[in-house]
């Protein structure tokens, strides 16, 4: 597996700068870069102490700590560790703290802000496809979380997931349910600035066995939430946004999970 984190590395140090810029942009604005489903979620955060895990170039990290909440952000790639500090200081956000791991390795590093315990363990939007072992995932997600805290998670359905995104909303299976083998791709990003070429790899999980994993982990579900929108515009010809700014197929609204949301907490 370790040829396919290297590749995934090197592959999301290519946009940083893109995201960086971009969100920059829409943070100075006094934007949050959260939906509303997100902020209504998570609650009151002010005075928590937050990990976010995946974190990118840091904007959703800022966002939550302009709520409040006392944050660390963990990203694998060096150059997003890089702009989300930089993002922090043109914020002119302080504490806010970003650790360049592996999720998969916070366990294992000597680094003292890998074993502090966390309120709130945050994680969200395009994250879940990224690791290759989700089992191992959720240990060390339990192993940062304080015995009185939570797990938040908001990311792509796993339904969604096996579509054809670029014939959606017509509905042709592209990517098996059950599929164990990574999947290859020659492109990255495309959400919030231009995609560019760039060979990385990803992995489908079923709702089971997300579900399973924390469990497994020693975490309860306290709840799970699905949605009919996506957090991103796939195609501007065929999405609209709905009331809450989030992007949904008209076709499909109502009738299918394209987003799921869960809550997990300490048994």
């Amino acid at each position: 597996m370790s040829e396919y984190i290297e590749a995934n590395k090197k592959s999301w140090g290519i946009i940083a700068r893109d995201h960086y810029e971009v969100f920059k942009a829409r943070l100075l604005a006094n934007e949050t870069t959260l939906s509303q489903t997100q902020i209504e979620e998570l609650g009151d955060i002010a005075g928590k102490k937050l990990i976010h895990l995946q974190c990118n170039t840091g904007a959703d990290t800022l966002s939550l700590a302009r709520m409040g909440a006392t944050v660390t952000g963990v990203d694998l790639v060096p150059e997003n560790i890089h702009y989300a500090r930089k993002l922090a200081t043109d914020l002119g956000i302080d504490d806010a703290r970003f650790i360049e791991s592996n999720v998969l390795e916070i366990m294992d590093k000597a680094i003292p802000e890998c074993h502090e315990k966390y309120d709130i363990v945050f994680t969200t939007e395009g994250v879940l496809c990224w690791l290759p072992d989700l089992y191992l995932w959720a240990r060390n997600a339990r192993h940062l979380l304080a015995e009185d805290g939570f797990l938040y998670v908001l990311d792509s359905h796993p339904f969604y997931m096996i579509w054809d995104e670029a014939r959606l909303p017509e509905l042709v299976v592209k990517y098996p349910y059950f599929q164990k083998n990574a999947d290859e791709d020659g492109w990255i990003g495309g959400y919030a600035s231009e995609g560019k070429p760039a060979v990385n790899y990803s992995w489908m999980y079923t709702m089971g066995e997300i579900v399973t994993a924390l469990s497994q982990a020693g975490l309860h579900i306290e709840w799970l939430h699905e949605f009919d929108w996506l957090f991103f515009r796939l195609s501007a010809e065929k999405q609209i946004k709905d009331a809450q700014k989030n992007w949904i197929f008209p076709e499909h609204q109502g009738k299918l999970p394209y987003t799921f949301s869960l809550k997990a907490t300490v048994r």
